[in-house]
């Protein structure tokens, strides 16, 4: 995958998460926002987790709870290795993680 190629899958996938994230805002106690290319998500208990591209190597970056979650391109859309989710997936799971309850379902 071309560096370009890269930019426009990770801006594409960042922006359906966003939409995804806006929507469930109203569900949980949550907050979103854009910066840089980057999202932010953020607590009522001041916790924050950040989703970013990382251009070098290719990946999307989750930070949350107190990990770094890498997501490689599989041909079809970003995906962590270890357990098979995609980023909504993913997300979804550490957000309702933070949250202590099933209140969040990114689709």
């Amino acid at each position: 995958m071309t560096e370009q190629e890269f930019r426009d899958n990770a801006e594409a996938a960042i922006e359906a998460l966003k939409r995804s994230l806006y929507d469930a805002e109203g569900d949980a106690d949550i907050e979103v926002e854009e910066s840089g290319g980057a999202l932010q998500v953020n607590f009522e208990d001041g916790a924050r987790f950040v989703v970013s591209p990382n251009a070098p190597v290719k990946q999307i970056w989750i930070s949350a709870l107190a990990t770094s979650f890498k997501l490689d391109w599989n041909g079809q859309t970003f995906v962590l290795s270890k357990t098979g989710e995609n980023l909504k997936a993913l997300l979804s799971r550490l957000i309702n993680q933070q949250l202590g309850a099933e209140v969040v379902s990114l689709r």
